[in-house]
């Protein structure tokens, strides 16, 4: 079946090996890579050699009105013919910062910009172009559990506030601190998982939403805006952790995510799939209260760049 596949953090990583496997996987699927700026341009020639449909198309996912212009280019291209239907999106792209203080263009923390509103503002521009059946996968992560079985006390757990206060910058405890940061994080993943709660009751029939969890992932670009010393550990010394229960290779990681795109992975719209299988994700996730305030306030975040 002819369809494409936009997908962001295709170009490194677990998204990378995704891509590769899903091309593989699937050679009628034409794959757009969204990237920033001239990034995406060599790993997409490198995923289209052989003859597999790949384009790409530039974004800074920081920046709404930089999200907003490359989904018009999309459906442009869905409209004009020039692309296959529109049968899946994969939010993977993610960023931690080493504090919660960064802010973007449109005033909002840049954690919260890039692991929540640009895949929602993706998702409500593309929502009217999809072809069932369609799925949407938006990469989750196990730190939104909180406790020490799912990320060792590497990642504080998720501090939930009102959205107004989560999408700030200095929302946190000690916000110029990595602690800060890494808490931003963990919280706009719990954020992701509301909202996946969401897609579900609200996407029309037949487009599927699904939240995945690659698990620790040593190795990854994750870490990029740490300090040295975090670095080196990431990239040469906690990549061991593969070798046991507590971490996932990127190989895995990546081969899984592709599965969960490719419905190879059997997971109902709403679902939490974690690695290779649908699970629960944490309790604190199953909340619609949040999820409904959540909604509310993204809707408004995006607001002028949906009308």
């Amino acid at each position: 079946m002819q369809s494409t596949i936009v997908m962001t953090g295709a170009t490194r990583g677990i998204g990378r090996v995704a891509a590769e496997c899903i091309l593989r996987e699937s050679p009628d699927a034409h794959l757009l890579s969204v990237a920033r700026g001239s990034v995406g341009v060599r790993p997409a020639a490198e995923l289209g050699a052989g003859g597999h449909a790949v384009s790409h198309v530039e974004a800074d996912l920081g920046s709404l009105a930089s999200v907003h212009s490359a989904a018009v280019e999309i459906r442009d291209r869905l409209d004009r013919g020039d692309l296959p239907p529109l049968r899946g999106f994969v939010g993977n792209a993610g960023i931690q910062h080493t504090n919660a203080l960064t802010e973007g263009p449109d005033g909002f923390e840049s954690t919260f910009t890039v692991n929540v509103l640009a895949n929602h503002l993706f998702v409500r521009l593309l929502e009217d172009r999809f072809a069932a059946p369609a799925r949407i996968v938006i990469t989750a992560s196990d730190t939104h559990f909180g406790d020490f079985k799912h990320n060792m006390g590497m990642v504080p757990g998720p501090v939930w506030r009102s959205p107004e206060v989560l999408a700030r910058a200095g929302a946190f405890a000690k916000p110029d601190t990595a602690a800060g940061g890494r808490t931003a994080y963990s919280t706009s993943k719990l954020a992701a998982i509301y909202l996946v709660h969401e897609y579900a009751r609200r996407l029309p029939a037949g487009i599927d939403v699904v939240a995945y969890n690659p698990g620790f992932v040593p190795g990854t670009g994750l870490a990029r805006h740490a300090g040295p010393l975090a670095r080196f550990a990431m990239r040469r010394i906690l990549p061991v952790m593969t070798l046991t229960p507590f971490a996932t290779s990127r190989r895995a990681a990546g081969r899984h995510l592709a599965d969960v795109v490719l419905g190879t992975t059997k997971a109902p719209t709403g679902s939490y799939v974690d690695r290779g299988r649908v699970a629960r994700s944490s309790q604190e996730s199953y909340d619609p209260r949040r999820e409904g305030e959540l909604w509310d306030a993204v809707e408004r975040f995006t607001a002028a760049y949906t009308a």
